[in-house]
């Protein structure tokens, strides 16, 4: 898909000026809506036309486990979070709802289900997929583990469009979970549903339109874009029908989202989905017909919020030779996305393989480019475990509240404190012989194993907060050198990766963001938005929709995180030779940790090989 030429709208009212009784002149500032829907929460945030926030606000999300592994949402409940956070943001700055110009969404990869011919929420709850509770619940989280033996299914096929998800298809994508609902859900039921990405089902309730975004249904549904690998439909009938899902293919894959010009509509971020409807407009407290940018993923969001920052990195980091904010840079920056788990995005020109990362993906963000995925399947929910179930954690909060503190920042202060009184040379040192590997929720990458788990050598009997903060620094570490076995997986396929752009609320944790610095030795950039990078770079999305002319040509989005984008800081990576020697070690029985387990397993598995459950 070529990329149109841009001819700004003309709208005179962009910066006009208005004049109040005393003849005292005031710019007109246009402003944009940014809405990211993550796992726990949804958010929104206002930027006016300088990309700075003026207003944001979030509100919690319901989650049902109706048992081990299952996780739900309702989409019902997420539009009103949504409404109710929108609200709350323009109220901070009393904006004035006739200056807001686009709205962006963005969201998590999880399967959100309504029937087709009412377009009311189905429920995913088994065995009576009925709403009994009152509740809506008709959203599969990301997170849901419930398809193990359909993801085992999909991927015993081999088919070719497993090598554009890292050749395997993760469990935490969408058409296993579809593949699912087809085993369990009575067929009557079933047959009448439609499917949505959850940010596709945003836009809809958002609009009324059926139009999917590349990004959902090339990164989460096995959607290869037309002309990539002799793709003819975008959807892959041949595999949709070996796995069991033929229904889906009828009428040219309508309950999908149908094929691009045929019977459906595909858009690249921030395309124009359509104008906001009366009923969304009124249930946002805005006025209708402002426009609707194609959806994100929410991690994707995270990359159009971080890595279009302007920064001054080091020659040997930087080719001088690209001019700045050209977006060859965004070849070199890879976009660290941190939160419940954390996801890795990497922008390439032309397709990279790289084993256990999911892509490329072709068109996803900016047309014709190709991005990759990398992940993390607990970062932020490890991080919490382990200091959740650790003896000594209510003594660790309650010294915290003490101090008018997170247990995490109290942490922290600790392991200074021990260094300081042991005379270590460097934090580092106190947890030299822990070695803890950490895939308690199995590997996303580049391993892509759900079945890993966490190991850990040198255990004590400490109860105490010292043997707390040192197995929370082992789990630091732990994510310090995963990140760079990902890191380093992409860069030997052919990514040429020098620095790294955070974003999330693990970004405030200077210790974690000095260990990834180190472990990958190159710098880390923290934006200037910490909390709501995810958010900004949702907002850009309604910017981009908004820039839409009448010939249907808008802006592009490079530009436009160019220019909203702001400055943020630099962790540079240490240049302490100890402390290398020390990582390049750990590193090396991190590796032995990970490639042993596997090996024990197969071992375990070959010596019970006939063994039957009773």
């Amino acid at each position: 898909m070529a990329q149109l030429p841009y001819r700004a709208p003309s709208r005179q009212n962009s910066r006009q000026l208005s004049a109040d009784p005393r003849n005292e002149l005031h710019p007109f500032v246009e402003h944009y809506i940014g809405i990211d829907v993550g796992t726990g929460s949804a958010r929104a945030c206002i930027m006016n036309d300088h990309g700075d926030i003026v207003g944001l606000a979030s509100e919690n999300i319901g989650l049902w486990q109706p048992q081990t592994g299952y996780y739900e949402q309702s989409t019902t409940d997420i539009w009103r979070c949504i409404c109710s956070s929108v609200r709350r943001a323009m109220d901070q700055h009393n904006i004035d709802r006739s200056t807001i110009r686009g709205i962006g969404f963005d969201a998590t990869c999880s399967l959100a289900v309504f029937r087709e011919d009412t377009d009311e929420p189905v429920c995913v709850t088994g065995p009576s997929f009925d709403n009994k509770d009152g509740n809506d619940r008709n959203v599969v989280l990301w997170l849901d583990h419930r398809p193990v033996e359909e993801t085992q299914k999909i991927n015993a096929t081999n088919h070719n469009l497993l090598r554009y998800v890292g050749g395997k298809m993760s469990i935490e994508m969408e058409i296993p979970k579809v593949l699912w609902l087809k085993n369990n859900m009575p067929k009557e039921l079933f047959d009448k549903c439609k499917f949505y990405d959850l940010t596709d089902a945003l836009t809809h309730i958002a609009t009324g339109s059926e139009t999917r975004s590349f990004c959902s249904v090339v990164c989460k549904q096995g959607f290869v874009p037309v002309g990539v690998d002799g793709s003819v439909k975008g959807w892959q009938e041949d595999f949709l029908k070996e796995i069991g899902l033929s229904d889906l293919c009828e009428d040219n894959f309508r309950r999908m989202g149908g094929v691009d010009k045929v019977n459906g509509r595909y858009l690249t971020a921030g395309e124009l989905v359509g104008p906001l409807s009366e009923k969304a407009a009124s249930d946002l407290g805005l006025n209708a017909g402002i426009a609707v940018g194609s959806g994100v993923i929410d991690a994707y969001a995270g990359w159009i919020g971080t890595v279009g920052a302007k920064v001054r990195l080091d020659e040997d980091q930087l080719n001088t030779d690209v001019p700045k904010n050209d977006v060859s840079q965004a070849f070199t920056r890879l976009a660290a996305v941190a939160g419940t788990s954390t996801c890795h995005l990497a922008m390439s020109r032309e397709p990279v393989f790289v084993n256990g990362v999911w892509g490329p993906y072709r068109d996803v963000l900016l047309p014709e480019y190709w991005l990759a995925e990398g992940g993390q399947s607990a970062t932020g929910e490890l991080l919490k475990h382990v200091i959740e179930t650790h003896p000594a954690f209510n003594e660790a909060a309650s010294v915290a509240e003490t101090f008018n503190t997170n247990v995490y920042d109290y942490l922290n202060e600790h392991l200074r404190e021990m260094a300081e009184k042991e005379k270590a040379p460097h934090i580092s040192w106190l947890g030299r012989h822990f070695f803890f590997y950490g895939d308690l929720f199995g590997n996303r990458s580049p391993v892509a194993d759900p079945n890993m788990k966490g190991s850990a050598i040198g255990l004590s009997s400490d109860k105490s907060l010292d043997g707390l903060a040192l197995y929370y620094y082992a789990t630091m570490e732990f994510i310090a050198l995963q990140t760079n076995q990902i890191v380093t997986a992409m860069n030997k396929s052919g990514h040429i990766i020098s620095s790294i752009f955070m974003s999330g609320s693990q970004c405030q944790n200077d210790i974690l963001m000095q260990l990834i610095a180190a472990a990958c030795d190159m710098p880390v950039l923290i934006p200037r938005y910490v909390h709501a990078a995810v958010v900004h770079g949702a907002a850009m999305l309604g910017a981009k929709a908004a820039s839409t002319d009448k010939e249907g040509h808008s802006e592009p989005l490079w530009d436009i995180m160019d220019r909203y984008s702001k400055a943020g800081k630099m962790v540079k990576p240490t240049k302490d030779d100890n402390m290398k020697k020390l990582l390049a070690a750990k590193y090396k029985v991190f590796l032995e940790q990970c490639e042993s387990q596997q090996r024990y397993r197969k071992e375990v598995d070959d010596a019970i090989a006939g063994w039957t459950k009773a």
